[in-house]
């Protein structure tokens, strides 16, 4: 019996001391989402971090794109380079089931694609309704056959 509790006590006294050395660490993911203070990245460095994949324009036209609450936030008219170069998706946003929306321009970089929609990751829907309603007669409009690169969401 003496034996079975100095074992006991040996084993207690192992398993303290190796608890009182036990480290936690916590892992730093740079932040991402929709708080512009948090947010160390650009909206492009961003975009890359997500492993942007070729995706032909055309099979971008009417996708959905959704909010952090997989809310339509509404669907891709067309996709557009500008003068400066960057891309644009034109959003037909607002209205009522799809009637009396408005186009709205929304950069590449703040959206991610998800199987057959998007994912709204960097502008938040108030951004939408903020939004100018886009009328920009110097943008190309791409054709549906040519291929842009779009990130990929995680969710």
């Amino acid at each position: 019996m003496r034996i079975n509790l100095i074992a006991a006590g040996l084993v207690v006294g192992l398993i303290g001391t190796a608890a009182s050395q036990l480290v936690l660490a916590q892992a730093m993911v740079p932040p991402t989402g929709m708080e512009p203070e948090k947010k160390p990245m650009t909206a492009e460095q961003r975009m890359q971090a997500r492993f942007p994949q070729n995706v032909r324009v055309g099979d971008l036209i009417g996708l959905p794109v959704l909010d952090d609450n997989s809310s339509t936030l509404g669907h891709v008219r067309e996709v557009v380079r500008t003068k400066s170069g960057k891309i644009e998706l034109i959003v037909g946003y607002g209205g009522f089931l799809g009637w009396d929306t408005r186009p709205v321009a929304v950069p590449i970089e703040v959206v991610g694609i998800q199987g057959r929609e998007l994912a709204s990751l960097d502008m938040p829907p108030a951004e939408y309704a903020k939004a100018p309603t886009w009328h920009d007669a110097n943008a190309q409009i791409l054709p549906s056959d040519s291929t842009i690169k779009i990130a990929l969401a995680r969710r």
